[in-house]
């Protein structure tokens, strides 16, 4: 499993002699708990797990409780340390004092008190623990499943997962694709919006954040204008306020929007983004289609294609802090670029025909990357692709 990697480096971290937080953060249904879980299990010593998600307002004084009833089970166990695990940490108002006021108190008086917070919002976990929790913490980002991982858990064939994307929870289902698509919508796309979103941030129209997350699904893998999609929207209010619920529905491992390579950072954030799911469940789910019918249409079974390869680098992107984008100038365009440590990738996908590779060769003559690479009928196949780490292609 994808977990194993993560959790030998979490009991590594666990018990070594000095140790800090340990924060594991990711989208939901992509097996925070389950590895916190199976952290517990491997490590001998007494453990407590508290689940934030499961109490009605909780705040800072349920934390303190929670913290100092480990604090005292400790204590009568005579055992040479603990662990607590928290989970969805960020539903505790101000929750990055609270823990740090523990931490410190811990810290202060010797208590071996070993703690592994869980969340599930990457923008409030990454302000409080760089604005309080500085020095005190590392980070384990778990991301969606990639192809290898479902295949290897669940027998998926690279169509399967272009079709049913990387959530373990939901594979069990795809023998009723009705039940899968209705598991996707209730259980993981609408508590990420209405939880993960609308709970813990200011959003003044809900509506048309939910419609922001359908156009944009509906769009992924092509380059949409925030005018285009101010025309499409009703009481859209501005380009701002669409660029910000984007950047939500990205933190939430929903939706992102790639930007354009070159020009400068201020260009870059100004132009039209392109759409791009975190994970091709969230497309499917909302679609009509059936897998098998998305495979009689070879424009609709492209655009999915090209998006499923666009998760395999996003998430990588996420995990291996590679950096993503796309470039276009007029009609010529680059379906990727891939950028790390001052080398960068231009990707093309070509799930059908041949097509031109005008773009590819502007990009080459203009920028000089690193390499060049086609995927699809007339370069690597893009199953292969799936199955490359794409830090690997540098």
């Amino acid at each position: 499993m994808f977990q194993r990697s993560h959790l030998q480096v979490l009991i590594n971290r666990i018990l070594a002699p000095r140790t800090c937080i340990q924060v594991i953060a990711g989208p939901r249904q992509v097996g925070k708990t389950t590895l916190a879980r199976q952290l517990l299990t491997h490590i001998s010593q007494p453990g407590y797990f508290l689940s934030a998600d499961a109490v009605p307002d909780s705040s800072h004084s349920w934390l303190e409780q929670q913290w100092e009833a480990a604090r005292q089970r400790l204590l009568h166990s005579g055992a040479p340390f603990a662990l607590l695990v928290i989970d969805e940490i960020q539903k505790v108002p101000n929750w990055p004092e609270a823990v740090k006021a523990q931490w410190d108190a811990d810290t202060w008086n010797n208590v071996p008190l070993k703690v592994v917070l869980l969340g599930s919002s990457r923008l409030l976990l990454q302000q409080g623990l760089t604005e309080s929790l500085m020095g005190r913490y590392e980070l384990t980002y778990l991301g969606h499943w990639q192809f290898r991982e479902m295949e290897a858990a669940f027998g998926l064939s690279a169509a399967e997962y272009v079709w049913y994307g990387g959530y373990p929870g939901a594979a069990q289902l795809i023998g009723d694709e009705q039940r899968w698509k209705s598991y996707i919508r209730d259980a993981i796309i609408e508590p990420s919006i209405s939880r993960d979103i609308l709970m813990l941030n200011r959003v003044d129209k809900p509506a048309l954040l939910r419609r922001v997350f359908e156009l944009g699904c509906l769009y992924s893998g092509q380059i949409v204008s925030y005018s285009k999609l101010l025309g499409q929207l009703q009481d859209a209010g501005n380009t701002t306020t669409l660029a910000h619920y984007l950047e939500l529905l990205d933190t939430a491992g929903l939706l992102g929007g790639l930007a354009k390579y070159g020009g400068g950072l201020i260009r870059q954030r100004a132009s039209s983004p392109k759409f791009q799911v975190h994970n091709l469940a969230l497309l499917t789910a909302l679609h009509p289609a059936l897998l098998e019918e998305a495979q009689q249409q070879p424009e609709l079974w492209g655009r999915l294609v090209e998006s499923a390869v666009g998760t395999h680098l996003l998430n990588a992107a996420r995990q291996q802090h590679l950096q993503l984008w796309y470039w276009r100038e007029g009609n010529d365009e680059v379906d990727f670029i891939l950028e790390h440590r001052g080398l960068t990738i231009a990707l093309e996908v070509k799930s059908g025909a041949a097509g031109s590779r005008r773009g590819l060769e502007i990009f080459r003559k203009r920028f000089q990357p690193h390499k060049v690479l086609i995927t699809g009928s007339s370069g690597l196949p893009w199953d292969e692709l799936l199955r490359i780490d794409p830090a690997g292609l540098f």
